[in-house]
């Protein structure tokens, strides 16, 4: 995969979807959070300091799930929109009557430097960015050298029941198209990144009313597909969605794309520089030019 910007991603409703209001974390994201985290268990190294990336969006609950398995690292929590720093400042705040507060590490609301984190956290963001190659370098910017990232993001199966009948329907798409496994791995390649480990499962949630299940996706996401429905719809779509749906079994499918991969140590590919005088060079050519004699 080359470092093109995904071309079904509209880059102005990607960025009007960054810099939406806070909410909870979406169910379904708190739930890859703790699937992903039972991961961290093959993984050997302890890492001194970690960051959890956007983590309002990506499953706050998650973030305790981390700091009870790594007691003794510091914490770099990163959010770029001011509300949601706000709000995941105010949603990881320690109690003071809880001991941790005062014996525990303490989390720091920043991003991180270059080279700070020897661990990664990266939750359910990847599919819902404009530019995944230049994510992908704020990560690598943000480790450690023998650091590692963890993600996880949708993949190209997600939403499977909804795009045949949008088409029945006569309807653009319901959502911008996600990218396989193995491209982002060749991305994480791309990126810097080393021996990168993907793999994937699929989620079906099933629901009790059509209702409900345009509420869950709503929490998910947006349709950031260029082709999709440009203005607002209104009741009548609305209804006739609702009626599409009932009309077929209350479920959605999540094709859930898990990555790992560690940041490796540059690599120096500088050849020893030889210094030689005039004299010097003109000494190495005759000794060139001088074949023995024929005995």
């Amino acid at each position: 995969m080359t470092s093109e910007r995904p071309p079904t991603i509209d880059l102005r409703a990607a960025r009007r979807w960054q810099q939406m209001p806070p909410s909870a974390s979406p169910w379904l994201h708190e739930e890859v959070a703790r699937r992903m985290a039972e991961r961290l268990a093959c993984i050997k190294l302890q890492p001194a300091n970690w960051a959890h990336w956007e983590p309002v969006r990506g499953g706050l609950q998650a973030h305790a799930l981390l700091a009870e398995r790594y007691p003794q690292a510091d914490c770099l929590v990163t959010e770029f929109q001011p509300a949601r720093l706000a709000y995941a400042t105010k949603a990881l705040a320690k109690p003071w009557w809880q001991p941790s507060r005062w014996t525990g590490k303490a989390t720091r609301f920043e991003v991180p430097a270059e080279g700070a984190a020897q661990m990664l956290w990266a939750n359910m963001a990847l599919h819902m960015t404009d530019d995944p190659s230049a994510l992908m370098a704020q990560w690598q910017h943000a480790l450690a050298v023998d650091g590692f990232l963890m993600f996880s993001c949708l993949g190209p199966d997600t939403l499977q029941e909804l795009r045949p009948l949008y088409q029945s329907l006569g309807w653009p798409e319901p959502a911008h198209e996600y990218t396989d496994m193995h491209d982002w791995g060749d991305m994480l390649l791309a990126a810097g990144f080393a021996d990168p480990v993907m793999d994937m499962e699929r989620i079906v949630l099933t629901f009790e009313t059509p209702e409900r299940l345009l509420h869950e996706l709503r929490g998910l996401g947006r349709n950031l597909h260029p082709q999709r429905f440009q203005g607002l719809r209104g009741r009548q779509w609305r209804a006739k969605l609702l009626q599409a749906l009932a009309a077929k079994p209350l479920q959605l499918t999540f094709e859930v794309v898990y990555g790992h991969a560690l940041k490796p140590a540059p690599r120096l590919d500088v050849r020893p520089e030889t210094v030689l005088s005039l004299a010097q060079m003109r000494e190495t050519l005759n000794q060139r030019k001088t074949y023995p004699k024929n005995p």
